[in-house]
């Protein structure tokens, strides 16, 4: 996992993922409940694949990295449980949206705290 190309690979995943099936949700979701996750897991999702590449450019080093996996695991977890319940996933699946939730909300923690840390000022 410390190989540079991976987060900028996994964020292009979570863009395609959220292109892919909020276009598929626009034009052949016809049930309201299906449509409404689909929109909110992009809705999610690809402002976190803009800020995965933003967090990179502002300082990459190990500390950040740490918190944008957080942030493009979650959202790509979030967002998939919601895309599964769309497609007729069993009800359990939505059990993984709060824990893809949970890693986003941990990763931009850890970004906060990596801000405002002395050490990584001073880097």
């Amino acid at each position: 996992m410390t190989n540079p190309r991976y987060l900028p690979a996994l964020a292009a995943l979570n863009a395609i993922v959220a292109l892919g099936f909020g276009t598929f949700a626009a034009h052949a979701i016809k049930e309201p409940q299906a449509r409404e996750w689909i929109t909110t897991g992009v809705m999610f999702q690809l402002p976190h694949v803009a800020a995965v590449f933003g967090l990179i450019a502002w300082r990459d080093s190990r500390r950040v990295r740490v918190g944008v996996w957080a942030v493009s695991i979650g959202s790509l977890v979030f967002a998939a449980a919601l895309d599964a319940l769309a497609l007729g996933a069993p009800r359990w699946v939505a059990a993984l949206a709060p824990i893809g939730g949970s890693m986003m909300l941990l990763g931009w923690l850890w970004l906060l705290f990596t801000a405002l840390s002395q050490e990584q000022a001073q880097t």
